[in-house]
């Protein structure tokens, strides 16, 4: 069975992920979703004409991770394409909301992502392809959203580092650099900072579409837009003191 899976398909970029999949990968048998939100992905499911299989839950819990195991084995699945989309980001200074949130944050954006990739690699074939949604904040240090831009960093970092590892078995990787995005993710973390909020949020569904078709090209990096393109190029050749300084002062800090 060849499948698609998408995390965080309930709303965002995670969703326009899903509902382009199909259009591009033809020949896929089923497109498996994750999220959080049940209701969600139930509306998803009536768009497809594809067979969907939901899965609903926490990806800060094992047992979603358990379930989706069991029927990659149960089905004898190939994943022809993963896509890591879930995440969340918060806003504001190093410390000022509980260890928790804080540390969910990581949790989610860091940990969830490697065990997904962990737990998916055996079933990842020749040809395969899988995409992790990072972000901007990953090219520079960012007071202000200093907890989020690490944990985007490392997405950045890990998927560079196994793409090299994955090439003998034919498997590409590339993770995504989206600037601010015009979803829902600003509702829950806060609106941009300074002359942040000043950045013009893009349109989810050119994002993905990018980012699809740079994986199908074998691109270890998308980038979407040109702002975001500079702000890359800028993170190579500004040193992280002086980013960070220029980043602060963005944010308003």
């Amino acid at each position: 069975m060849k499948i698609a899976l998408v995390t965080g398909a309930s709303s965002g970029i995670g969703r326009e992920f899903a509902r382009q999949i199909v259009k591009l990968y033809r020949n896929l048998d089923e497109i498996w979703l994750v999220a959080r939100r049940t209701e969600r992905l139930q509306e998803l499911e009536k768009e497809f004409s594809v067979p969907v299989r939901i899965f609903d839950g926490d990806l800060n819990r094992d047992y979603i991770y358990e379930r989706i195991e069991k029927e990659l084995e149960r089905k004898n699945a190939e994943i022809r394409i993963l896509v890591n989309s879930a995440g969340c980001g918060l806003s504001g200074c190093f410390g000022e909301r509980e260890q928790d949130t804080e540390l969910r944050m990581v949790k989610l954006n860091c940990q969830s992502l490697t065990r997904m990739l962990l737990l998916c690699r055996p079933f990842l074939g020749r040809g395969s392809r899988v995409i992790n949604l990072a972000s901007a904040a990953a090219f520079a240090p960012q007071p202000g959203f200093a907890i989020y831009a690490a944990s985007k960093s490392y997405v950045y970092r890990l998927s560079m580092a196994i793409r090299e590892e994955w090439k003998p078995a034919e498997i590409s990787v590339t993770v995504v650099c989206p600037g601010p995005v015009d979803t829902e993710f600003f509702a829950h973390s806060g609106e941009l900072l300074g002359k942040s909020n000043k950045v013009t949020k893009v349109d989810p569904k050119a994002v993905a579409r990018k980012a699809l078709l740079d994986a199908v090209d074998h691109r270890c990096v998308s980038v979407y837009g040109t702002s975001m393109k500079v702000a890359r190029i800028a993170g190579k050749l500004l040193p992280d003191v002086l980013s960070a300084y220029l980043m602060r002062k963005l944010n308003g800090i």
